[in-house]
């Protein structure tokens, strides 16, 4: 009897602890699949958030990486320098086409102002007049004249206007008649000067300045040939000095300036600096034999390029504080001339010296 309760006992006890166990198993499983339910949720809460960030984000577009750096730039001027002169050359042909379309309109290569062609020229004292109505008034009542006018100031301070018109003497008392009443008042012979160029003296000036030029042009192609004694040599600093003197002009043109005496003047500057550094260039590549020829050229370039920005830096601060219109046109024209210079003398002349030492390098191999 005794051993049988203690079977029952036991029986009991194995039965008690297989419930817990499985209890324990089921209690374990119900956690397991409440995790994995809760990651589950996370992911597709995470997708579908990535799903909507890509609805709304705009595709990436991938650009090619160029690098520009001084290497690269210095491998195509060493040996691409052939394709280089495409760049004076097409800027040359297209000065040419421009003055070329002047001529065939006008009949003149350059705009003239009155100190060329003759007109009158009114300077009035004021402190307060707008000069785009005044020139307006002018236009409407003479329509058939060509007219321009300026601002004089001092300091910053408007201190009078200057009136330029293409009339004849006897017409000059109109003008003034017309400027006072554009201007509002009446004016009395201190309030104005009057200038007069007769169009026979204009196109005297014009054609005295022409001569200078061609004269100065000419005398400047026969030092430097006499100087290198070779006829490429030569022709490319001549080329280089034409091609600057060309281009300046036409984009002279291309803004609308009216040239007088002093803007002419300024083209005889031009050819002074356009032959110096050439000459330079020239001299360092030809003359000199020590180092290799690009490195005569990098010295002489160091050398051009600091004249150039010494001047260009006294042009600009005369052109920015002057406060004379002619000074102001003046070193406009060499402004434009100097940056054309650095492509005709640096590109298009390195061009032709290095072409003619490589052609003459393989007429002594042979």
């Amino acid at each position: 009897m005794e051993e049988n309760k203690d079977r029952e006992q036991n029986t009991e006890e194995n039965q008690e602890n297989t419930t817990e166990s499985t209890a324990e198993d089921q209690e374990g499983t119900i956690e397991s699949n409440q995790t994995e339910t809760t990651v589950q949720d996370t992911e597709n809460k995470t997708t579908e958030d990535t799903t909507k960030e890509n609805k709304f984000k705009l595709p990436k577009i991938s650009l090619p990486k160029i690098k520009f750096n001084f290497s690269y730039i210095k491998n195509i001027y060493e040996n691409q320098y052939k394709k280089l002169l495409i760049l004076p050359i097409t800027l040359l042909v297209i000065a040419i086409l421009i003055i070329g379309f002047k001529v065939a309109t006008t009949g003149d290569f350059i705009n003239k102002d009155v100190s060329l062609k003759g007109g009158v020229t009114v300077t009035v004292t004021t402190e307060q007049a707008d000069i785009l109505q005044l020139e307006n008034a002018l236009s409407s009542k003479f329509p058939e004249n060509d007219i321009s006018t300026k601002s004089l100031s001092r300091f910053g301070r408007q201190v009078g206007i200057i009136v330029e018109m293409d009339i004849d003497e006897t017409q000059a008392n109109n003008l003034i008649d017309e400027i006072g009443i554009g201007l509002g008042r009446e004016l009395t012979n201190q309030d104005y000067s009057v200038e007069i160029v007769g169009s026979s003296l204009g196109a005297s000036f014009f054609k005295e300045i022409i001569i200078a030029l061609l004269i100065a042009f000419l005398l400047m192609a026969i030092v430097v040939f006499l100087y290198f004694r070779t006829i490429v040599p030569s022709a490319a600093v001549i080329l280089a000095v034409f091609s600057d003197i060309l281009i300046t002009l036409a984009i002279v043109n291309l803004l609308g300036m009216k040239l007088s005496t002093a803007g002419i003047a300024a083209f005889l500057m031009l050819i002074g600096y356009s032959v110096d550094t050439n000459i330079l260039l020239s001299t360092r590549v030809l003359k000199r034999k020590e180092g290799t020829e690009m490195e005569r050229i990098y010295g002489a370039f160091k050398t051009g390029i600091m004249m150039s920005s010494t001047t260009l830096i006294a042009v600009t601060t005369a052109l920015i504080f002057t406060q004379s219109e002619i000074i102001k046109q003046i070193m406009i024209i060499l402004l434009i001339g100097l940056l054309v210079d650095l492509i005709n003398t640096w590109i298009q002349n390195v061009a032709i010296l290095r072409w003619y030492l490589e052609r003459k390098a393989k007429k002594v191999l042979q």
